[in-house]
């Protein structure tokens, strides 16, 4: 049976996409809730019942989600988890986008204990990558490699960055610094952020470079592959340009003096990238994603699966691709959760889901509706 009540933790980017498309045609009543009432304005001629309040306080969290029957989580990373564990203690079942750098899994027993279904980490990447890895692993006996590759770009190209964030600055630049996981011969190995450059042609698009990057998260302990690698899709001739920035010292954390005061090169770079990385209002943006699967099924047949997303910003709407393809995935695991068609007690990662066909589909289906599109390909090698 239906509930269709949710609240939303959390008005940024992603918030209003997800709150409009729950609120369609009626099908649920909606929360939502932030810290800043700025970002609460954005719902004012929508029929969403804002809460301002500080999220970062349990009982805040505890209170304002207690009318609601799902939660989607989508504060910041940094508060991410402590929330999600709120949400747990309060017995809500929740789907959860806010990619906080802690183990989600490390709340597994808790919400057994509380018979919450907890689907994590449901975005595009991780999110989609995952769950589509996981169906195509699925269907295998032995999986060979795992290969993802994904970014998301602005349709104008601006000199110098050639680059706009549709997140954060700090985020992305995390992602410049913080040390890749991969699996290699079925084992974790470390490289370094922006290593291994690659070519890669894009209908629509054309040749853009890939590097390793730190997003494949459980991926590493929840499939077994020989190698498995996330490699994040940029411009041709970005990864030089944030390369100078980190020999030149810039994304240094150890704090310099100017002047007598302390300054962090890192925090400093991160201040002045912002407003040159900001993605506007109605700048157009792209999200492109192509994962590779590669394995032997179990007729000893040695197939590949690929799934290629090319989505673009929504004029009729004004939202952006990437709030687009990360907020729809969410709000479709959440119909997922309240049509009781998944709801398996624990903490649940994409790849989880993927090992269930149904599942897979609905979702697939209701992001098609929306107009952004998973096109699959599998042949025999």
């Amino acid at each position: 049976m239906a509930t269709n009540n949710v609240i939303i933790l959390g008005a940024g980017l992603v918030g209003r996409p997800m709150a409009l498309d729950l609120l369609k045609n009626d099908e649920f009543e909606v929360g939502i809730a932030d810290f800043s009432a700025s970002a609460l304005k954005n719902f004012e001629n929508t029929k969403a019942k804002t809460f301002q309040l500080d999220l970062t306080n349990s009982e805040n969290v505890a209170k304002v989600i207690s009318p609601y029957d799902l939660v989607i989580n989508a504060v910041p990373g940094f508060m991410g988890y402590n929330c999600l564990k709120a949400v747990i203690e309060a017995g809500k079942n929740v789907v959860d986008i806010a990619f906080y750098p802690e183990d989600p899994f490390t709340l597994d027993r808790l919400a057994k204990k509380n018979k919450v279904c907890v689907i994590c980490d449901m975005g595009v990447a991780p999110g989609m990558s995952h769950l589509l890895s996981g169906y195509a692993a699925s269907k295998l006996e032995k999986i060979n490699k795992i290969l993802i590759y994904v970014g998301g770009l602005p349709k104008v190209r601006t000199l110098p960055w050639e680059y706009k964030a549709v997140f954060s600055p700090s985020d992305v630049i995390e992602e410049y610094t913080r040390p890749a996981r991969l699996i290699e011969n079925g084992k974790i190995v470390y490289k370094e952020a922006l290593s291994e450059p690659e070519l890669i042609e894009f209908e629509h698009i054309g040749t853009l470079e890939a590097f390793n990057s730190d997003g494949l998260r459980s991926l590493v302990y929840t499939l077994k592959a020989d190698y498995m690698a996330e490699k994040t899709l940029r411009y041709l001739g970005h990864i030089d340009k944030i390369k100078t920035l980190k020999t030149s010292g810039f994304l240094d954390t150890n704090a310099i003096q100017i002047n007598g005061i302390d300054i962090s090169p890192l925090e400093f770079t991160k201040k002045i990238l912002f407003s040159s990385w900001k993605l506007a209002e109605k700048e157009e943006d792209i999200t492109v994603m192509r994962i590779i699967v590669e394995g032997i099924d179990i007729h000893g047949v040695q197939k590949r699966f690929t799934y290629n997303l090319h989505d673009t910003y929504h004029n009729e709407t004004n939202i952006h691709s990437m709030a687009r393809t990360t907020g729809y995935s969410a709000t479709a695991a959440l119909r997922l959760l309240n049509d009781d068609i998944y709801h398996k007690i624990g903490v649940n990662v994409p790849e989880f889901i993927g090992k269930d066909e149904k599942s897979v589909l609905f979702i697939l289906d209701k992001l098609r509706e929306r107009g952004i599109h998973y096109q699959e390909q599998i042949i025999d090698l």
